[in-house]
């Protein structure tokens, strides 16, 4: 692995441990092919990030030599007003009055060096500092009053208005970071590229079951590519791979959603990416986007409220089915029987969710369900529903869900309309990786919803294409971490 410093000036550092190359902004700007064939790391120290300054260009034209930079100039331009972040500021400012308690009080300012505080009291907010901007060094303002402290100001410290001190300790924190990320690769055979896989060991519905990773890593092995699983208290080490693959129940609410967005500032490949889980995790955004894209949807009716009850019923009829905007595995979703069903229900669930969504029922004994990864499609297969149940899982009162059983098919076998509407809708929403599910009846096909962490198990969704779904992952990644602007 290579560290790349670039700083403002030649003598800006003179005490880095190795094996560093610091070389200057105006070096790496003026020589594109110093490090052609490898992908360094660049940790960007110029003393000036201001628009179109050779530190701004230096992140900028990483980006575009496939070099992994930290800041990205993403962050630099989230940092130069505070309008840009002041959405971060609330939970920020929760993590920072935390520490109110073991610290009695706070400075007028706090130095954090690559999400490393001054004490250990400040470790909870400088890693969540870091996590929303990926930067070196940040100097962070504070207005302290005698219940709450608040946020003035984030913003860079370079080096040159360091105080001996400072960077005397911004140094220790650079070495903690650069070889805390190093991998013990003793007994391996040298990858070209390391992935790190997101897995919880306990989830009772993973989107893939551990052997199934295990099945990709022997085919990814033959491609120069190592597989790691990693699990949700990796998050500080995950700077340490090339690429991102998340099998876990993703949620904006969750660790998947940090997991993912810290891929995406690091320049990582990632599936899921942060937007996509965005658009993928709520409903109401769903049936919206396909509506005015003119992918076909059950007939639909939006509730906000008890008037729109009596519309739903009027409009769909009954049975129909009534769904939680953010709910995975066919939880959150339920059928209503009669007008007294969905009043008790849309009632209840409305104290928890502004919205709902009201389909019309559409009985079928199976869903399509279409993987399409990268605009293109991936597999094919029908999910049956689950025994005397209209839904692919029944989750039981016991608490143990029950699954229907799946029946697979070849791309070519696969109805080309079904195909063809499952990419349209997939592509509304991104280039990574989702599971499309369709109802085809007489009157044609409807998408149900589009997943954005779609089921992957060696045996099911691979009972089609066979292993040429896992090399085609395998290179989607490759693709864009050889190819960056792809």
């Amino acid at each position: 692995m290579t560290w790349v410093i670039l700083t403002g000036r030649q003598n800006d550092i003179d005490q880095v441990a190795t094996p560093h190359k610091i070389i200057t902004n105006r070096d790496y700007l003026a020589h594109p092919a110093l490090f052609r064939g490898q992908r360094p790391k660049v940790i960007n120290l110029s003393n000036n990030y201001g628009y179109q300054s050779r530190g701004y260009y230096a992140s900028l034209l990483a980006g575009s030599r496939g070099h992994r930079v930290i800041p990205t100039v993403e962050t630099m331009i989230d940092l130069s007003e505070r309008k840009l972040y002041e959405h971060a500021l609330p939970e920020l400012e929760l993590a920072l009055n935390k520490c109110r308690k073991d610290l009695g009080g706070f400075p007028a300012k706090v130095a954090i060096f690559f999400g490393i505080g001054p004490s250990k009291v400040w470790d909870r907010f400088a890693k969540l500092l870091f996590d929303w901007f990926r930067a070196p060094a940040l100097e962070v303002h504070i207005k302290d009053s005698a219940e709450w402290a608040s946020i003035r100001k984030i913003g860079f410290l370079p080096l040159a208005r360091m105080t001996e001190d400072e960077e005397e300790f911004f140094l220790q924190c650079l070495d903690t970071y650069t070889n805390r990320e190093w991998r013990d690769t003793k007994g391996r055979t040298p990858a070209r590229y390391t992935f790190a896989t997101l897995v919880d060991p306990h989830e009772e519905l993973p989107p893939s079951e551990i052997s199934s990773l295990r099945y990709w890593a022997r085919i990814a092995e033959k491609m120069g590519v190592e597989v790691e699983p990693i699990t949700r208290k990796d998050l500080a080490k995950l700077a340490n791979y090339d690429a991102l693959f998340i099998r876990e129940t993703t949620s904006i609410s969750n660790h998947t959603y940090r997991f993912a967005r810290r891929a995406q500032q690091e320049g990582m490949p990632v599936i899921d990416d942060p937007l996509s889980m965005i658009r993928c995790t709520n409903k109401v955004y769903l049936n919206e986007l396909m509506t005015y894209n003119k992918v076909p949807v059950p007939p639909t009716v939006m509730i906000a409220g008890t008037s729109d009850f009596e519309v739903a019923a009027q409009t769909l009829g009954f049975p129909l089915v009534l769904k939680i905007p953010d709910s995975s595995f066919s939880r959150g979703v339920k059928k209503c029987e009669n007008m007294a069903e969905l009043t008790k229900l849309a009632t209840e669930w409305l104290d928890d969710s502004d919205l709902l969504i009201a389909q019309k029922f559409i009985p079928t004994e199976y869903d399509w369900r279409v993987g399409v990864l990268g605009g293109q499609p991936l597999f094919a297969v029908h999910y049956l529903m689950a025994k005397k149940h209209w839904q692919i899982v029944n989750h039981k009162a016991s608490g143990k869900p029950d699954q229907g059983g799946i029946k697979t098919f070849t791309l070519k076998q696969t109805p080309p309309h079904v195909v063809e509407t499952a990419v349209k809708a997939a592509k509304c929403i991104g280039d990574g990786l989702y599971g499309v599910d369709l109802k085809e009846t007489k009157d044609g096909v409807f998408v149900i919803e589009v997943n954005d962490n779609p089921n992957l198990d060696h045996g099911w969704e691979d009972s089609g294409e066979k292993d040429e779904l896992w090399v085609r992952l395998t290179q989607w990644f490759l693709e864009r971490l050889e190819r960056p602007d792809k």
